[in-house]
């Protein structure tokens, strides 16, 4: 049976050692997190450890993933911070990282440049034996174009975001198109209202449960066991709405406990499509 991971920080504004522990006490077994660059994740990892959780994966930085692809001192910078995720993820364990390909809406014309810095990240990763995760999101011609200079690489592959699938790539099949061959090797299963207006914005990126958005779960289901992905089933969700949004309105009564348990409700009942 597949494991079920749900990311750490669901909006209740709680410290991340309390959430951990309801997410245990639910019944969940494992998380995910972001990467906190002061810090590191030392104790985040032990206190992961110590609940019997799987830590499945960090998400890398992500808000200068734009800077990758541009020859400025952000960009050098950006590739240092990036490579200092992985050296840490390394550390302690964590031997899969998320990365974004891009972030933004504007430009859509990905440099060799781009691609040459992000091969400095992939060839760190092969000598750490850290795999990295390319997430489809916004700026899809970036993503395409990481994965025509490094989809052979035994430690690149493909982190399929079902939110972003449909409000940021106009609900175009990405799992087969990326996650074909044994590349799909992470998930960020989550729910949406689609592109609700004329042009696609982050607002649409609401992160809702499974069921109570519009993605077709039995058609994700379906091209998921096509790929061949036998892993853990990673959901990246959250409690509440986008500004001037009220997506989630549905879970205002909910304190943190209630939140991951019907959660976890939701997790499994994919669970049971995907392996039937």
């Amino acid at each position: 049976m597949r494991k079920l991971v749900i990311a750490l920080g669901n909006g209740f504004g709680i410290k991340e050692d309390e959430e951990l522990e309801r997410i245990a006490a639910a019944g969940w077994d494992g998380v995910f997190t972001g990467w906190n660059e002061g810090k590191g994740n030392f104790s985040l990892a032990n206190k992961i450890k110590e609940l019997g959780l799987m830590y499945q994966s960090v998400h890398a930085p992500f808000d200068g993933a734009a800077k990758m692809w541009e020859d400025d001192e952000r960009g050098d910078y950006e590739v240092q911070r990036q490579l200092l995720c992985l050296r840490h993820c390394a550390h302690i364990g964590v031997n899969l990282v998320i990365m974004h390909a891009y972030i933004g809406f504007k430009n859509h014309s990905p440099s060799q440049m781009g691609v040459d810095k992000f091969g400095i990240l992939v060839r760190e990763a092969e000598k750490l034996g850290v795999k990295i995760a390319f997430e489809n999101t916004e700026g899809e011609e970036y993503l395409a174009k990481l994965f025509e200079a490094f989809g052979n690489s035994d430690n690149v592959g493909f982190c399929i975001d079902t939110g972003h699938e449909m409000c940021y790539n106009r609900s175009q099949d990405l799992i087969t198109r990326y996650g074909s061959n044994g590349k799909l090797i992470a998930t960020h299963l989550n729910d949406n209202m689609a592109i609700t207006g004329d042009e696609i914005t982050w607002l649409d990126d609401s992160h809702m449960l499974p069921f109570d958005g519009v993605a077709d779960w039995e058609g994700i289901a379906r091209r998921i066991n096509a790929t061949g992905f036998d892993g853990p089933l990673t959901f990246e969700l959250t409690s509440k709405s986008k500004p001037n949004r009220n997506t989630h309105d549905i879970y205002a009564n909910l304190d943190c406990d209630g939140f991951v348990k019907l959660a976890l409700k939701k997790a499994k009942k994919f669970r049971e499509m995907i392996e039937k």
